[in-house]
């Protein structure tokens, strides 16, 4: 039985890798380890994947290619240098690319989706592997649904039925396969009723509210992960800003915007889940509120230094409101 998942486990690192449409992708395949219990007391626990590079912007480099090049959704780019033109970034400037994410906490199974980072992540747990691709979801007034489905159907250039609501608009009630196709090249459906996962036919919506409840991906990432997906695969779809990931015996946290302001306060909503997390003692509060404020979307380390105050000697201001805390 070990030597047949260690020999899943190459193919599938193999695999993995060799579609990959660029050799600076992100959707490879990443080792992790969940630890046990609460507050980490597992020194060997592995919850943050990637890492972290840098790029020198070309000339007519937008940064929606940069985000493609690298597999990062727009708004996972754009979130870092929120001040730089999209269209025109100045050429030459050296860049940060976010590659790492903090793994959600879920049961590790399947398909999950966080809706709030616009990432789906595929794990096999069986090798303790996960791959991650960034994905559009729905728009406000169309948003993604939360919960937990399963994969019903797959197929390959598919048609698209249009729904009867947005029939006027399209002036259609199918598209078929082919370039104008919303789907793209491959359809994942679920068990939410006309719900799925799918390519593109515009690929810069990807890491956008762009969809009406569907999930979009890259045409070479749903290229890549459709043959990973199996009928019946548990699919979560989640709704967690918030992120607590461990590497390197570190804490980290990874913060992101309240896209479908589901959250009345997220500081507030931070510090419980952090107490929920049994961390509270192990971090700097200073560094954790001031990561709960940027929502950079990145992991962020938290960890407290030896003998360092848990405040860092001040309190923070935030919003015109002191953090009442001191020590």
């Amino acid at each position: 039985m070990k030597a047949r998942k260690l020999l899943f486990g190459i193919i599938f690192y193999f695999v993995s890798w060799c579609g990959l449409p660029s050799p600076l992708s992100a959707s490879g395949a990443f080792s992790y380890f969940i630890p046990k219990g609460k507050g980490n007391a597992d020194s060997q626990a592995l919850t943050v994947i990637g890492s972290e590079r840098n790029h020198i912007i070309q000339p007519d480099e937008t940064l929606l290619d940069i985000a493609r090049n690298f597999d990062l959704g727009f708004w996972e780019l754009k979130s870092l240098y929120r001040d730089l033109d999209s269209w025109i970034p100045p050429e030459g400037l050296k860049l940060k690319i976010p590659a790492t994410w903090v793994l959600p906490k879920t049961r590790h199974e399947g398909i999950v989706i966080n809706v709030p980072e616009m990432r789906l992540y595929l794990f096999i747990k069986s090798i303790r592997m996960v791959k991650t691709y960034p994905v559009g979801i729905g728009v406000s007034d169309g948003r993604t649904p939360f919960g937990t489905f399963h994969v019903t159907g797959k197929a390959e250039n598919p048609t698209w039925y249009i729904p009867p609501n947005l029939r006027k608009k399209h002036r259609r009630v199918s598209v078929p396969p082919g370039p104008e196709n919303p789907l793209g090249t491959h359809w994942i459906s679920l068990s939410l009723n006309r719900y799925g996962i799918h390519g593109t036919d515009f690929p810069w919506g990807v890491g956008r509210l762009v969809s009406h409840g569907c999930i979009r991906l890259y045409p070479e990432d749903i290229e890549n992960l459709y043959p990973f997906v199996r009928i019946g695969m548990p699919v979560e779809i989640i709704y967690e800003p918030i992120k607590f990931g461990f590497r390197h015996n570190r804490i980290s946290v990874e913060v992101h915007e309240d896209i479908y302001r589901q959250i009345p306060d997220l500081i507030r909503y931070g510090f419980t889940r952090l107490k929920e997390e049994g961390l509270e003692k192990r971090v700097n509060l200073k560094k954790f509120t001031i990561a709960l404020a940027q929502r950079t979307g990145i992991p962020v380390d938290i960890m407290r230094l030896k003998g360092e105050n848990k405040f860092a000697d001040k309190p923070v201001l935030l919003m015109g409101r002191e953090f009442i805390g001191k020590p």
